[in-house]
């Protein structure tokens, strides 16, 4: 991740998601972070957003006192039980007991403040079930796991999964860990599968060189194990997701860490996410070294998968992308947000898709938008 300047996060319920649009998009703005109100908290970034089986949309992200990804950071979360009209107040929802020690990787970097304390990247599953399962990190070196069974009003104590992540170590000796971020997902087989990046720490921010890869649950996140990592020669990737294909195929998607071509990079997995095909990159997909946000779901009869990011040289136009066939091909492109556009999430949202990104301002926006094309299956 790059440290950015406050910026804003952007919820919005929308979109042209089929091939006719039968009507123009009617868009409501509503603030749901805004930087000021808090003065504890001068950025947020990292936005997340799911919809529970219940119907509960989550809205989340990493609230930064100082702004860098080193530094005292918490994850706020906001829920709405009106499909995002109206929405709880911010509420922070993880906190590891005992003592917590700065990654020493960290401490190699100017201006990183050994006794600040940095949660970060997490990432959320809405399960079928009704269970949210939620995995996340600390100071880029433990990974936790914790879950709510009352669509996230109450979350259990956060247990300790780092060891499903050392066993990667053997293969690759990672000294700073994330997850995702942003939400992952629950296969049809019950799976639960969560994309992951690890670096060895020596460069960029102590996040490059980079390797993806993922783990998951076959037991509602009782236990994890490790996936295979995605073999990238020459490629550096980080900031991942994953979306289920209408095989049941994973289609992983990730950005570029400032090499090779600037294009996403992409692979598959016919296995759940236990072994992965060699990364390639994308000529359709060009990108500035940036996050970006996958949804798969059902339109016009369709197992669809749609993608998000800024579309340019620069953090720029934020556009919408439409796949049939698992991501192999494009069928629509469509710019929806023109000008400063980071960091995104999606999720199904009723019959439509919810969005949560980040403009380079310091205010999270709800965006609800309504079209004459539907999704299927909520």
């Amino acid at each position: 991740m790059i440290t950015i300047r406050p910026l804003a996060l952007l919820a919005t319920l929308l979109l042209p998601l089929g091939k006719s649009h039968a009507a123009e998009p009617f868009i409501e703005k509503q603030p749901l972070f805004t930087v000021g109100e808090d003065p504890a908290f001068n950025i947020y970034h990292i936005p997340g957003i799911v919809v529970t089986a219940n119907g509960t949309v989550l809205a989340w992200c990493e609230a930064r006192k100082g702004g860098g990804d080193w530094s005292d950071i918490r994850i706020l979360l906001r829920r709405s039980t009106d499909h995002g009209k109206t929405w709880s107040a911010p509420k922070s929802i993880v906190d590891v007991p005992g003592p917590k020690q700065k990654n020493p990787f960290a401490l190699r970097l100017k201006n990183v403040d050994k006794t600040q304390v940095t949660y970060n990247n997490p990432v959320l599953i809405a399960d079928k079930d009704g269970t949210v399962h939620m995995v996340f990190c600390l100071e880029y070196e433990r990974a936790f796991y914790q879950r709510s069974t009352d669509d996230g009003l109450t979350w259990s104590a956060p247990t300790e999964i780092t060891a499903t992540f050392d066993a990667f170590k053997k293969d690759y000796g990672w000294k700073v860990l994330a997850t995702g971020p942003n939400h992952s997902i629950q296969l049809k087989t019950g799976r639960l599968v969560v994309p992951v990046w690890l670096s060895t720490g020596e460069g960029g921010n102590a996040h490059r060189p980079s390797v993806t890869a993922t783990v998951y649950s076959d037991d509602a996140g009782k236990t994890w194990k490790r996936g295979a990592e995605v073999p990238q020669e020459g490629m550096q990737l980080n900031e991942v997701q994953v979306a289920e294909t209408a095989d049941g195929s994973l289609y992983l998607n990730s950005r570029r860490w400032r090499s090779g071509a600037p294009l996403r990079k992409v692979s598959w997995s016919q296995d759940g996410g236990a072994t992965w095909a060699k990364a390639t990159e994308d000529a359709a997909l060009p990108e500035p070294v940036c996050q970006g946000s996958l949804l798969s779901a059902t339109a016009g009869g369709k197992t669809t998968i749609f993608f998000l990011n800024p579309a340019g040289k620069n953090r720029a136009n934020g556009t919408f992308r439409r796949s049939e066939d698992g991501g192999k091909t494009w069928a629509e492109s469509t710019l929806l947000f023109p000008g400063p556009f980071a960091y995104s999430s999606m999720a199904q949202v009723g019959a439509d898709v919810g969005v949560l990104y980040e403009p380079a301002s310091n205010t999270i926006v709800l965006y609800r938008t309504i079209t004459g094309t539907q999704l299927e299956g909520k």
